[in-house]
C-alpha cells in the first residue's frame, strides 16, 4: 500500500513544487527509470523539516544513488515548454507514481497567458491537463469560484478542466466576459484560444450580480474580439421570463470598423403615413475609406436616400461626402380634390468637408466646407427642429500657399444661399495677393543708429472677385451670364515707424488705393411712368483714392486702493487716440443727383452703386479723427488665506466710442459716433453691444438735413446698433469632474468641424439620449437684438429692420434618476415661441428611457425610446415615434 505524505506548513512549498518540475521534467527517460528503480520500495517522496534545505533529497534506504549525465538536448514529450508561477496558502501534493501535483488552498498559477486561481488545482504531466475546482460551505454555496484568465478573457467557474497542450477546456456554472457581453452558462467548452461554446446560457450587458436583465438561450458561441451569435433566446427581467422570441442574434465584439446592415426605427406621421427610417447598409471599402447609405420609406409614397463616405490618411488629409436626395409625398389636407391629395416636391442636399494636414505640405493649405442644395431641403427634415430653421447655407473652397513669409495668395470658391429669398450667390474665384510690409531702404547688415528713412515701409494688398447671382426657382443659363459681376482692390500702405515720444507712440502713413468696376449702374426719372429706372452699361471701370495722415496714441493708468474688504484695488485704463488725415476728392465725377419722386425731390446716387465694391465717398477731407477706448479691472484679496494670490478679475473688456471731424467740409462735417462696449462679468455673462451715433437731423422722408440735433436738445439718433448677451450656468458635478461634458461621446480627432457640428446638433435634438446625471442642473441663456435703417426701393424713405430672439436650453435632475429638461427659439419682435423641445430621461443603470417631445415647430414630433446604454446592443430597442405638420 502506497505511503502519502502531506506538508502543512507554508514555509516548505517552495521547496516541494521545484522539486516536483525537477522530477516531472526530467528530460532523459533513462534517468527517470534510474530514480524509478532506486525508489521502488516508495511510492511517494517524504520531505522532512531536517533536509527541507538540502539540494540532495536522502531516502531513508541506505542504497547509494547513481548519478547519470543528463543529455540537455533530448527533451520529454510530457515536458512542459514555459515555467510554471504557482502558490498555495495551505499544501502542495506530489504524487511520482501519477506524475501529478496538487495544490491545496487558495493556489495560484500562472503558465504563459494564463492565470488559475482556485480552492484546489490539479495537474497531470501524462495529459498535460489542469483541473481546478472552487470551494462552497456545507450549505453547498459556493465560497470561492474558480478564477481563468487568458489574455483579454475572464471567467468564473465552480470547476475547470482545461489542456495545455491542445488549448481546449470546459468549465461548469461559469461567468464570462467578452468585451461588452457578461455570459453565465451552465457548460462552457473552449474549442481553442479565440472560441468558446456555451450551453444553457444567459447573456446581459449588465455588470451587476444579479443583472437586470438577460437573455436565455440554449446554445451560444463566442469569437473573441469579433463576434457573438446565439440561437432562438427571450429576454428576462429581474428574473421574470417575458415571452418574446427572437430567432437567433448577431452581436459584434469587436471595437474596429466592420461592415454590416443598420437597422431602421418605424415611425408614424400624419403628412408622410408609416415609415422606416435609418434603414440601411455600413461598408469598409479599406483602412482610409468607409461608407454609409441611410433610406426612409413611407407609406404614402415618399422617400430620401442619404450616402455618407468618410475618408481620411493620416498626416496627409481627412474629409467627408455627403449626398442626400428626398422625394416627398404628403397629405394635402387643405384641397378636396382627388389628383391634390398629395402634395410632391423633390430636393436635395451636398455637403463636402476636407482639410489637409499643415504637415503634408507646409506653405500651402487646401480646405473645403460645401453645403449646397435645394432651398426646401431643410424644411422636410423631420424631428430636427434646428435644421428646419436654418434658412441660410454657406460653403467655402480655398487654397493658400506662402513663400516663406514674404507673400501669401489665397483662392476662394464661396457661395451663400437664402432658403426664405431662393437668391443664390456664388462667388468664384476669389483672388487675394499680399505682400507683407518691407523695408527697401534697410541695410542688409545694421551697423549702428539706422537713419530715419530705413524705417520706411511698403506694403501690397490685391483682391479680385467675381459673382454670380440667380434665384434657384427661375434658374437659366442664359440669366445667369446677366448677373455675372467683377471688381478688383488694391491698396498700397506706406509706414513710418517712429520712436515713441516718450508715453506717446506717433505713426505718419501714406496710401493708395485704386478699385476696378466690371459695370456702371444709371438711375433716372421716367415722366411717363412717374418711376426712376435704372440701365447698366458693362465695361472697365477705375476709381482711386489716396490718403495721408498721422496718427497718436497713448495709456493712462489709474488705481484706487481699497484698504479693508475683499476688494483689494479697481484699475481703470483710458487708451486715448488722435489722428489728423488728408484724403482728396477723386471720386465725385462719379455721382450724381436723380429725381425720385412727382414733387421733385432729388436723391444722389453713385454709378458704382449695386457692384461687387462700393464707390469711395465723395469730396475732400481733411481732418481729425478721435476715440477713447478704455479697460476695467478689479483685484480681489482671499480673506480666508493671506498667502493666496489676489485674484484679477475685468470688469469691462473694453468700452468706448471714435469718430472724425472734417476741417474742410462745408456741410455735414462731423462724423457718426461708433459706440461699443465688451465685458464678461463674474466669468458668466458675455456681453457685446455698439451703436451707430447720427448727430445729424432728417426730414420726413429721412434725408440727413445740415443741422445738429444737439440743437433739440439731444446728442443724435441712432441708425443701427446691435446687443447680444449669453452666458452658461451649471452646478457641480456629483462624482467631482470639472467637465462639463452633455454630449457623453468620445471626440474623435480626426472629425471635421463640419462632422462635430452636425454630431452636436444631432445631440441638442435628441438630448434624452445624450444626459449627464452627473450635473444636478444646467442652464444656457442668449439674447440678441438688432436694427438697422434701409432706403425703401420706392425711395419714398427708410425703414428700420428689427430682430431680436432668445434662444434657452437647460435640464434639471427631479431626483438623481429622473432629469427634465427643454430647449427652445423665442421670436421678442414678433412675440411668438418659435421653436419649442423638451425631454424627459429616466436613468436606469444599464438601460436608459428617453422622452422627446417637440410641441412647437415646423413639425410637431414626440418619440419614446427604451434603450440599453451598450453599444452592441443599441439596435435593440423599443421605440414610438409620431410626427405632426404645422404648415
Amino acid at each position: 500500500m502506497s505511503k502519502l505524505y502531506k506538508i502543512n506548513t507554508k514555509k516548505f512549498i517552495g521547496f516541494l513544487v521545484c522539486l516536483a518540475l525537477i522530477i516531472l521534467t526530467l528530460p532523459l527517460q533513462a534517468h527517470y527509470n534510474n530514480f524509478s528503480t532506486h525508489f521502488s520500495t516508495y511510492d511517494t517522496i517524504p520531505i522532512t523539516l531536517a533536509n527541507a534545505n538540502d539540494t540532495t533529497v536522502q531516502p531513508k534506504k541506505k542504497d547509494t544513488i547513481k548519478h547519470t549525465v543528463i543529455d540537455t538536448l533530448l527533451i520529454s514529450k510530457d515536458s512542459i515548454d514555459a515555467p510554471v508561477k504557482y502558490s498555495a496558502s495551505d499544501s502542495g501534493v506530489l504524487i511520482i507514481s501519477s506524475k501529478q501535483f496538487i495544490l491545496y488552498g487558495s493556489a495560484q498559477t500562472t503558465y504563459k497567458d494564463m492565470e488559475l486561481e482556485a480552492a484546489t488545482i490539479e495537474y497531470e504531466q501524462d495529459k498535460q491537463t489542469i483541473k481546478a475546482k472552487g470551494s462552497s460551505d456545507t450549505a453547498k454555496d459556493s465560497l470561492k469560484k474558480t478564477k481563468f484568465k487568458q489574455g483579454e478573457m475572464t471567467t468564473l467557474s465552480d470547476s475547470i478542466a482545461y489542456n495545455l497542450q491542445s488549448q481546449k477546456g470546459i468549465t461548469y456554472n461559469t461567468y464570462y466576459q467578452e468585451g461588452e457581453l457578461f455570459v453565465n452558462a451552465g457548460k462552457l467548452k473552449k474549442a481553442d484560444s479565440n472560441i468558446v461554446y456555451a450551453y444553457k446560457g444567459s447573456f446581459t450587458t449588465c455588470n451587476l450580480d444579479t443583472p437586470h436583465f438577460a437573455f436565455r438561450t440554449k446554445k451560444m458561441k463566442i469569437i473573441n474580439d469579433k463576434i457573438g451569435v446565439s440561437g432562438p433566446a427571450h429576454p428576462e427581467f429581474e428574473g421574470v421570463p417575458i415571452p418574446l422570441y427572437i430567432p437567433f442574434g448577431i452581436y459584434p465584439l469587436s471595437t474596429g470598423r466592420k461592415s454590416g446592415i443598420l437597422p431602421p426605427t418605424f415611425t408614424s406621421s400624419e403628412d408622410f403615413g408609416l415609415g422606416l427610417e435609418s434603414f440601411g447598409y455600413y461598408k469598409v471599402i479599406n483602412d482610409n475609406i468607409d461608407i454609409i447609405t441611410r433610406a426612409n420609406l413611407y407609406t404614402y409614397g415618399g422617400w430620401s436616400i442619404n450616402t455618407n463616405s468618410k475618408y481620411i490618411k493620416r498626416y496627409k488629409y481627412a474629409g467627408s461626402v455627403n449626398i442626400a436626395f428626398q422625394k416627398n409625398k404628403t397629405l394635402n389636407r387643405v384641397s378636396t380634390k382627388t389628383q391634390d391629395e398629395f402634395n410632391t416636391s423633390s430636393s436635395y442636399m451636398i455637403n463636402w468637408s476636407h482639410n489637409r494636414d499643415s504637415k503634408a505640405r507646409p506653405g500651402t493649405n487646401f480646405s473645403a466646407n460645401v453645403n449646397f442644395g435645394s432651398t426646401r431641403f431643410n424644411q422636410n427634415i423631420l424631428n430636427n427642429p434646428y435644421q428646419n430653421f436654418n434658412n441660410q447655407l454657406t460653403s467655402s473652397v480655398a487654397y493658400s500657399k506662402n513663400w516663406n513669409g514674404k507673400y501669401n495668395l489665397s483662392l476662394n470658391l464661396n457661395h451663400n444661399q437664402n432658403n426664405n429669398t431662393h437668391l443664390v450667390n456664388l462667388s468664384l474665384p476669389n483672388t487675394n495677393f499680399n505682400v507683407v510690409t518691407f523695408y527697401p531702404f534697410e541695410k542688409k547688415e545694421a551697423a549702428g543708429t539706422p537713419k530715419w528713412y530705413e524705417k520706411i515701409g511698403i506694403g501690397y494688398t490685391g483682391n479680385f472677385q467675381n459673382r454670380i447671382s440667380f434665384y434657384d426657382t427661375a434658374f437659366s443659363t442664359r440669366k445667369l451670364l446677366d448677373t455675372l459681376q467683377w471688381g478688383a482692390e488694391h491698396s498700397i500702405p506706406i509706414t513710418l515707424s517712429l520712436p515713441s515720444l516718450g508715453p506717446i507712440t506717433i505713426g505718419p502713413s501714406i496710401s493708395f488705393q485704386q478699385r476696378w468696376f466690371g459695370q456702371k449702374t444709371h438711375r433716372y426719372w421716367d415722366a411717363t411712368d412717374s418711376l426712376v429706372k435704372t440701365t447698366t452699361q458693362k465695361g472697365y471701370y477705375v476709381q482711386n483714392s489716396m490718403s495721408f495722415g498721422i496718427s497718436a496714441s497713448t495709456r493712462i493708468f489709474g488705481t484706487y486702493q481699497f484698504k479693508k474688504g475683499r476688494v483689494k484695488a479697481i484699475r481703470h485704463e483710458v487708451r486715448p487716440m488722435f489722428g489728423l488725415s488728408y484724403t482728396p476728392d477723386l471720386a465725385s465725377k462719379n455721382f450724381y443727383n436723380v429725381q425720385v419722386d412727382t414733387s421733385g425731390r432729388t436723391m444722389r446716387f453713385s454709378e458704382f452703386d449695386g457692384n461687387i465694391y462700393s464707390s469711395y465717398s465723395e469730396g475732400n477731407f481733411g481732418g481729425i479723427s478721435f476715440g477713447i477706448d478704455n479697460l476695467l479691472e478689479m483685484k480681489v484679496r482671499d480673506t480666508k488665506d493671506s498667502s493666496v494670490e489676489d485674484k484679477k478679475i475685468k470688469l469691462i473688456d473694453g468700452f468706448g466710442f471714435n469718430s472724425s471731424y472734417n476741417l474742410l467740409a462745408d456741410s455735414f462735417a462731423l462724423g457718426t459716433f461708433n459706440f461699443y462696449v465688451r465685458s464678461t462679468l463674474f466669468e458668466k455673462i458675455n456681453i457685446t453691444a455698439n451703436a451707430i451715433l447720427d448727430p445729424y437731423q432728417v426730414d420726413n422722408f429721412g434725408k440727413r438735413k445740415n443741422v445738429l440735433m444737439v440743437k433739440q436738445g439731444k446728442l443724435g439718433r441712432i441708425t443701427s446698433g446691435s446687443l447680444a448677451i449669453s452666458t452658461s450656468l451649471s452646478s457641480k458635478s456629483t462624482n467631482g469632474s470639472k467637465e462639463n461634458n452633455t454630449s457623453n461621446l468620445p471626440i474623435d480627432p480626426f472629425l471635421t468641424p463640419e462632422e462635430q457640428q452636425r454630431q452636436l446638433d444631432y445631440i441638442r435634438h435628441n438630448p434624452a439620449e445624450y444626459t449627464d446625471f452627473n450635473i444636478p442642473w444646467r442652464l444656457d441663456l442668449s439674447y440678441s437684438l438688432s436694427f438697422s435703417k434701409v432706403l425703401q426701393p420706392d425711395y419714398s424713405g427708410y425703414k428700420t429692420f428689427v430682430y431680436s430672439s432668445i434662444n434657452f436650453n437647460g435640464d434639471f435632475s427631479l431626483t438623481p434618476k429622473w432629469k427634465i429638461g427643454a430647449t427652445g427659439y423665442y421670436d421678442v419682435k414678433n412675440l411668438k415661441l418659435q421653436q419649442f423641445s423638451m425631454f424627459i430621461s429616466r436613468e436606469m443603470h444599464c438601460w436608459q428611457l428617453s422622452v422627446n417631445v417637440t410641441p412647437v415647430g415646423l413639425w410637431r414630433s414626440f418619440n419614446i425610446i427604451i434603450s440599453p446604454k451598450s453599444g452592441i446592443l443599441r439596435d435593440l430597442k423599443i421605440n414610438r415615434n409620431r410626427t405632426f405638420s404645422n404648415q
